[in-house]
């Protein structure tokens, strides 16, 4: 359930415009709901922030499917990763407003704009075309988070000077998701020349010794650049995820010093 959903349903309680039992009967749905083959999360949204995200590997497209009916039956948005096209047109056949994006393999149902964060967009960096996927999974998955994506793409250490193009526009982010494949290298030079965090994603772009991304994702973890934080294998989701963590939310409640923390 969307937090904004909950004190709005609170508020008209305080109000006297609903009862108490028809608020009871709205919340029912906490913490989840049991469908046989998946037990949906709705609690994750009041605890995170954000709602529970469907990963769509090893999912038939019927419960994808299942799972994002009862999201938006509850009123929340609907993030799908790791999905291709035919479960999509299946999920898409149930839900007329999930929205495809073949490259990213993501799916998306929004039922309201998520709040936008009071920071400057985040800067999805790729080596190579080819790191184009993990990276357009990060950038769906960061608009999902009401972060916006600014992409810069192929700017990789085999042509040095396309970076060094770019190293204002860098330095503009809130922060950068780098993805790179062959040895890695793209974090660590871009983790030296800017301040703001930087979240490393291997990618399993390269010939033999690349090792299917082991190799990058080894370079990455030994960074020279102080700080680079390093995601798994091809994690554009994980990487959107740990750069949410780290900016600032969209409102802070108001702390109360008499509140149990």
């Amino acid at each position: 359930m969307d937090p904004r959903r909950v004190e709005e349903l609170l508020d008209r309680v305080r109000r006297g415009d609903v009862t108490v039992e028809h608020a009871v009967e709205a919340l029912k749905s906490l913490p989840f709901r049991d469908l046989g083959y998946a037990t949906v999360d709705h609690h994750r949204a009041l605890r995170q922030g954000v709602p529970e995200v469907i990963f769509g590997e090893g999912k038939s497209g019927e419960q994808i499917a299942g799972i994002a009916e009862e999201m938006v039956r509850a009123g929340t948005n609907v993030l799908v990763t790791r999905i291709d096209a035919q479960k999509a047109a299946i999920v898409g056949q149930r839900v007329p407003s999930f929205r495809y994006a073949p490259l990213a393999r993501t799916g998306s149902v929004e039922i309201a704009p998520p709040p936008k964060r009071p920071c400057a967009p985040v800067a999805v960096v790729t080596a190579g075309t080819s790191d184009n996927e993990v990276a357009e999974e990060a950038a769906e998955t960061l608009s999902a988070l009401g972060l916006e994506p600014m992409r810069i793409y192929d700017i990789g250490v085999a042509g040095i000077h396309r970076l060094l193009h770019r190293v204002e526009d860098l330095r503009r982010a809130s922060a950068a998701i780098v993805c790179a494949g062959m040895e890695g290298a793209l974090p660590s030079v871009v983790g030296g020349m800017i301040s703001t965090p930087v979240v490393a994603v291997p990618t399993a772009v390269g010939y033999g010794t690349a090792l299917g991304g082991f190799t990058a994702l080894f370079a990455m973890l030994t960074s020279c650049a102080s700080g680079v934080s390093v995601v798994n294998i091809g994690n554009g989701f994980g990487a959107a995820m740990a750069v949410h963590r780290m900016m600032p939310r969209a409102s802070q409640p108001t702390e109360q010093p008499t509140t149990a923390g």
